[in-house]
């Protein structure tokens, strides 16, 4: 994609600017006040184009935080105030260096080439290129070597494997490497890297405009054409029909095409069989998923990462890598994820977390069953636990050495159930869901001042979600 700088005329003068002050409310008041306060705080409104807006935050890390878990609601908090902006873009800006007007004088100066990329044309609207997924920050081992080869010398070959299909489960790195032979060959090449959504989405808008002529010209032009999850082609017809003509029309004048899907080509579902013979006759190339070196490897690669980035804050221990790389193996995309977790952990609370609280953090992650962890469970090991039986801890006293143990086990059975307010209340006896809330608050309140506190919970939540797991607890 070839990106342009910024255009003064492109900003929007017509309607006035947002009022980012409210913005900020909003986020405060809809995502939260720790979340805004640990993230979203760290944003700043830079400039207002057409379309989409400008903001600015101090790191990369923080930019792929937000814009992985709170980019949609960002969006949709801003379009309620501007139904016009329809995207946010982000440049990376140590806000050490100046104030805010300082940095909107500069927005000119920059290379955007790096920051942010700008688009002029329609269809280039999810044309979206990372710059940090590269083939040097690709990890490779037995299980995607091959797919990984393949990639580097599409990127340095054109037509050399044409079409490359790349097939794997979710999160193993296919987009990855089509980004990362998008980002070679985008200097001297007209490049299109799209998911099979977007280009389906195109479709049916060029149809409904009545502009399918424009189109047709604008796929069948490019240069390398990167199509990504094309089993979402599944079932509709006539983008099938377009989308084998637009890969023929590519073929015939020596273009690249790469495409990753989930599946092998032949057990791709209600896709036409002559664009399945079409994938089948380039090169086919599998990612498995990353056995235990591959992994390990990942997890230290992305903890150096971000101790670079956090080096006063955050350490991710080598237990607690190796930990995390033994029990979570089903993506790669579930490995960075967990170290996400753990260093948004470690920040908000200003601690490294324990092994017992990894387990915690990540049980959806690691396996375990939650459907074992039942409200039953929890009151009769927290009875155990504090030497009470279940009557008592039920009971409508209140006395000292009752009203801990019962305020512990609904604490613990909101932290690791979904159940609602009402539901843990009538667990608890019928008690009002006021009771409930007063009870999480009042035992979080006591975990901050004291220890003995947090030894306790930590033991009882292990207790509880490893119970048949003694070697663990």
């Amino acid at each position: 994609m070839n990106n342009t700088n910024i255009n003064k005329n492109q900003i929007n003068l017509s309607n006035p600017a947002l009022d980012w002050n409210i913005i900020q409310d909003q986020m405060k008041n809809k995502l939260g006040v720790e979340v805004y306060e640990s993230w979203l705080k760290k944003i700043n409104y830079l400039e207002e184009f057409n379309n989409y807006i400008l903001l600015s935050v101090p790191t990369r890390f923080i930019r792929d935080w937000i814009t992985s878990r709170y980019l949609d609601q960002i969006l949709q908090i801003i379009k309620s105030y501007k139904k016009d902006i329809v995207r946010i873009e982000f440049k990376i800006v140590d806000q050490k260096l100046g104030n805010k007007d300082e940095i909107k004088k500069n927005i000119n100066d920059y290379d955007n080439s790096k920051n942010v990329s700008f688009i002029k044309d329609s269809y280039l609207q999810y044309n979206r290129i990372d710059l940090n997924k590269r083939f040097d920050n690709f990890l490779t081992g037995s299980s995607n070597k091959l797919a990984f080869e393949a990639s580097l010398k599409v990127s340095e070959n054109i037509s050399h494997y044409n079409p490359l299909y790349i097939y794997g489960g979710v999160g193993m790195g296919k987009t990855h490497l089509l980004n990362a032979i998008g980002l070679e060959l985008k200097n001297n090449n007209k490049v299109m890297f799209i998911s099979a959504e977007r280009f389906m989405y195109q479709f049916v808008k060029s149809i409904k405009s009545n502009d399918m002529v424009k189109f047709k010209e604008y796929f069948r032009n490019t240069d390398i054409l990167l199509i990504d999850d094309i089993q979402f082609m599944n079932g509709k017809e006539a983008m099938q029909e377009e989308f084998f003509h637009t890969f023929n029309a590519l073929l015939d004048k020596g273009s690249q095409i790469v495409v990753s899907a989930d599946r092998a080509p032949n057990k791709l579902s209600r896709i036409q069989e002559r664009i399945k013979s079409r994938f089948s006759g380039g090169l086919v190339v599998d990612i498995q998923k990353p056995d235990y070196e591959l992994r390990k490897k990942i997890v230290e690669y992305k903890s150096n990462d971000l101790n670079k980035i956090y080096s006063d804050q955050i350490t991710i221990s080598v237990e607690i890598q190796e930990y995390i790389s033994k029990e979570i193996t089903n993506s790669i995309r579930e490995l960075v994820g967990a170290v996400n977790r753990i260093i948004s952990f470690s920040r908000i609370y200003n601690k490294v977390p324990k092994i017992s609280e990894i387990k915690v953090i990540l049980k959806d992650l690691l396996n375990i069953n939650e459907n074992k962890v039942t409200i039953d469970l929890i009151q009769t090991i927290v009875c155990k636990f504090f030497k009470i039986s279940k009557n008592e801890m039920l009971s409508s006293r209140r006395s000292r050495y009752l009203v801990r143990p019962r305020q512990t086990a609904i604490y613990l059975t909101k932290i690791l159930t979904s159940k609602s307010l009402p539901e843990i209340g009538r667990e608890f006896s019928n008690r009002d869901h006021t009771t409930i809330i007063h009870s999480v608050k009042t035992i979080e309140k006591l975990k901050q001042k004291d220890p003995l506190m947090v030894e306790n919970i930590d033991k009882l939540k292990n207790q509880i979600l490893y119970n048949n797991k003694e070697n663990e607890i």
